[in-house]
């Protein structure tokens, strides 16, 4: 299974969705990778 999580600039939560959704994978033995590609002037 591959789950793909893409979001668009702005709002709120998406850390959280990103993190959570993460640590369910990890936590049903699924190998999970997190990136963040945020810019750090916003």
């Amino acid at each position: 299974m591959r789950t793909l999580l893409i979001t668009g600039p702005g709002g709120s939560g998406r850390t959280t969705v990103a993190a959570a959704t993460a640590l369910a994978a990890a936590r049903e033995g699924l190998r999970t990778l997190v990136l963040s590609a945020d810019r750090t002037d916003t």
